[in-house]
């Protein structure tokens, strides 16, 4: 096992409304958040792109220019970090996220390796929100693919169920990607796999031998023995504004800092290293900042 560890921080989301709750929507505050997550141990930072107009910001962006100006506004503030950058679309038009990588070059991101009935139920019974179906064929995985080879991007698996970890060995046996793989359990999400850690065995069976995984975990206080687990077990971590807003005591962060700065203990107690940009290149074979 490698005694070091790669932090994350999923800087922002898709779902997370900034007139509620203090996550950042322009460069200037994307920058901001990202170097306080920096300081505090990460090294890569996982962004969404969020409209600029005023009180638009709870909307996504696919705008190149804006994906541009957030990645030189975050690689200026936080020298060497390594940007993640998310493209995942409901339906089959994913010409936005194409043209945002293609633009934007960032060293990581994300692919979702499987379809999921995004789902959650309100305690009354009702649907938090009108069902739907996060549609990830492999006509679609096969295209976020070509793009990321063409501009060198390492392409970070997204597997909600241990159907799609399964499914990630199918792509690279079928040719569609090779070495080194990138898994990332996303555990929480209610219709998917719970944030429970007696499942990380069983999903590190399933990933192909020899290749990294992290764990993106979803919810409050449940989530914090799952990080736990999962950086004794040999993953790297990822948390932030995105996946939760509870620190371990069960107070609200006020930062992605506050969260990043309570991951990195976590991985202090466990005996593992905090890896700082350069070592994160080395250890996923990524290239020179900026995708070079």
């Amino acid at each position: 096992m490698d005694h070091r560890v790669i932090i994350t921080c999923a800087l922002n989301g898709v779902l997370t409304d900034p007139r509620q709750h203090p996550v950042p929507v322009t460069p200037d505050e994307m920058a901001a958040e990202a170097r306080r997550a920096f300081e505090a141990g990460a090294s890569v930072m996982h962004i969404h792109l969020r409209r600029q107009g005023h009180g638009q910001g709870h909307l996504p962006s696919w705008e190149p220019e804006l994906s541009q100006a957030v990645c030189a506004a975050i690689r200026a503030a936080c020298p060497g970090v390594i940007i993640n950058h998310t493209t995942g679309t409901v339906g089959p038009d994913i010409e936005g996220p194409l043209a945002c990588l293609a633009a934007s070059k960032p060293e990581i991101a994300a692919c979702n390796a499987g379809s999921l009935n995004y789902l959650k139920l309100k305690a009354d019974g009702h649907w938090a929100w009108p069902p739907m179906l996060f549609d990830n064929p492999v006509s679609k995985i096969a295209a976020y693919l070509a793009v990321m080879r063409q501009h060198a991007i390492t392409p970070e698996f997204e597997c909600f169920d241990t159907g799609i970890v399964r499914s990630v060995g199918m792509f690279h046996d079928a040719g569609m990607v090779a070495p080194p793989l990138l898994y990332n359990f996303v555990m929480g999400v209610a219709s998917g796999m719970p944030a429970d850690a007696a499942l990380l065995p069983i999903l590190k069976s399933l990933a192909l031998a020899g290749n990294s995984f992290a764990v993106t975990a979803i919810g409050r206080a449940e989530i914090w023995p799952l990080h736990r687990a999962c950086a004794e077990a040999g993953g790297n971590l990822r948390s932030g504004l995105e996946d939760t807003f509870y620190l371990p005591d069960g107070s609200k962060a006020s930062s992605n800092g506050a969260i990043i700065e309570a991951l990195a203990k976590m991985a202090l107690v466990a005996g593992r290293k905090i890896a700082g940009p350069g070592e994160v290149r080395d250890m996923l074979g990524l290239g020179r900042e900026g995708g070079t």
